[in-house]
């Protein structure tokens, strides 16, 4: 995906610009994820950090047992949650892929979780309320656990995480995808 913009500092993304001892970091990032984009040509200012979020990631987004509709859904709660037009852009055609529905898309960015099925706004709330509060209000929290084993919860919970994480990396650096998404102007 290209960029609107040049990032706020130097964008990594061949494995030149980096010393040799990095380049394990480099190669395993490319294999993983076919290239270098998004918060990954930033992390690669410290090549171990990236490798390690790298790993992370490649666990959140291949290995989860959540479900890939659940999982993309999660993902883009974060993006709207915390306005990352980068992370919607990546994760709103995944999501689609997985079943994820316009009318949905729109209620999570509108924040409308009442027009969603229950499973959907099980997530949608849970994702919101985190990352809004820092909590999750009881009501939530049993609604996703209905849904969810004690592993599912965990694994929804960690994927909000990670991709909050990313949006921080991806919004503090300015790294704004060069299509335009529901989020700008937001």
């Amino acid at each position: 995906m290209s960029l609107e913009r040049e990032p706020r500092v130097p964008f990594v993304t061949e494995r030149s610009q980096l010393p040799a001892e990095a380049h394990d970091q480099y190669d395993s990032l490319v294999e993983s994820r076919g290239g270098i984009q998004g918060p990954f040509g930033v992390l690669l200012h410290r090549p171990e950090l990236a490798g390690r979020v790298g790993r992370l990631g490649a666990y959140v987004r291949f290995e989860s047992s959540l479900a890939d509709r659940d999982r993309e859904l999660a993902i883009l709660t974060t993006a709207r949650a915390l306005d990352c037009a980068f992370e919607w852009a990546i994760h709103a055609p995944i999501a689609r892929e997985a079943g994820v529905t316009e009318t949905t898309l729109e209620a999570v960015i509108d924040g409308d979780s009442d027009s969603l099925s229950d499973h959907e706004a099980s997530v949608v709330r849970y994702g919101r309320e985190l990352l809004d509060g820092s909590t999750v209000s009881r009501e939530t929290f049993a609604a996703a656990e209905s849904r969810f084993d004690t592993e599912g919860l965990v694994e929804l919970t960690a994927t909000v995480g990670y991709y909050a994480m990313l949006a921080c990396v991806l919004n503090a650096f300015d790294v704004v995808p060069a299509s335009e998404t529901p989020l700008d102007g937001s």
